[in-house]
C-alpha cells in the first residue's frame, strides 16, 4: 500500500513539470490533507464550499485551495476570502456574484469558464456561443474582481478513448479561439483544466495545465 504522498510523487513523476496536480481532497478527512501536506505537497481541490471554508480554517494558510465543483451562487461567500481558483464558472450570475463577494474582500479572483465538452446532458458548462456573447457584454466588461484565466471542462464518463480525446481537443480549440479574440494581450490566459483519475494522461496529450486527481491520490471513496 502507497502512503498519500508516495501517490501523490508518482503522479508528479508522470506528468510534464508545466502541467499543475490538483490534489482532489473532498470528502477526504483532514488527517489526508495534512500527510499530503506534510509530504511537501500544498494544492488541494474542494467541491463543497462549507466543507472547504472548515478546512481552510482549521489548515495551514499556505496550502492553494482550489474550488473544482459546481458553484451556486449563494454559496460563493464561504470561500471568496481565500480560494486561489474558482475552476467551474458557467454563468455571468455566478461572476457576477464572484465578483461582489471579491471586491468585499478586496480580491480579484481568478476563475476558469467551464465548457459543456460532454455528450452527457447533466454536465453544466457554456457553449461558444454563449460564452462569447457573455465575454462581449458590458456586465462582464464591467467585472472588476473577475480575472478569467482560462477554460475548464470535463470529457464523458465512458470508455471510448477517441470519444475522450476529441471532446479534450474541443475545449483546447474553445481555448485558443477565447485567446485569440478576447484575452490576446493577456499575459495569465494560459490554464486548460481538464483530465481526472481516469483521463489525465489523454488530457495532458491535448494540452492540458491542470489535472484534478483525487481516486489515485487517496484512494477510492
Amino acid at each position: 500500500m502507497m502512503t498519500i504522498s508516495e501517490n501523490i510523487d508518482k503522479i508528479l513523476e508522470s506528468i510534464p513539470e508545466n502541467v499543475k496536480l490538483i490534489a482532489v481532497s473532498k470528502t477526504k478527512p483532514k488527517e489526508d490533507i495534512i500527510e499530503a501536506y506534510e509530504g511537501g505537497y500544498k494544492v488541494f481541490g474542494e467541491n463543497k464550499p462549507q466543507e472547504l471554508k472548515q478546512k481552510h480554517e482549521d489548515l495551514p494558510k499556505d496550502i492553494e485551495w482550489h474550488f473544482i465543483g459546481h458553484l451556486q451562487t449563494n454559496k460563493v461567500k464561504y470561500i471568496a476570502g481565500f480560494v486561489h481558483l474558482i475552476h467551474a464558472v458557467d454563468s455571468l450570475k455566478l461572476l457576477n456574484e464572484i465578483n461582489k463577494q471579491a471586491l468585499k474582500h478586496d480580491r480579484v479572483i481568478n476563475c476558469l469558464l467551464q465548457f459543456h465538452i460532454a455528450e452527457e446532458e447533466s454536465k453544466f458548462g457554456y457553449t461558444m456561443q454563449e460564452a462569447q456573447k457573455m465575454l462581449r457584454s458590458e456586465d462582464f466588461q464591467a467585472l472588476e474582481g473577475i480575472n478569467i484565466v482560462g477554460v475548464m471542462g470535463m470529457a464523458t464518463f465512458t470508455h471510448n478513448e477517441e470519444q475522450v480525446r476529441s471532446e479534450f481537443k474541443l475545449l483546447k480549440n474553445n481555448f485558443e479561439t477565447l485567446k485569440s479574440d478576447f484575452f490576446s494581450d493577456k499575459k495569465d490566459f494560459t490554464e486548460i483544466s481538464m483530465g481526472m483519475s481516469g483521463d489525465y494522461q489523454l488530457a495532458i496529450e491535448e494540452g492540458s495545465t491542470m489535472v484534478r486527481v483525487g481516486s489515485s491520490i487517496f484512494g477510492a471513496r
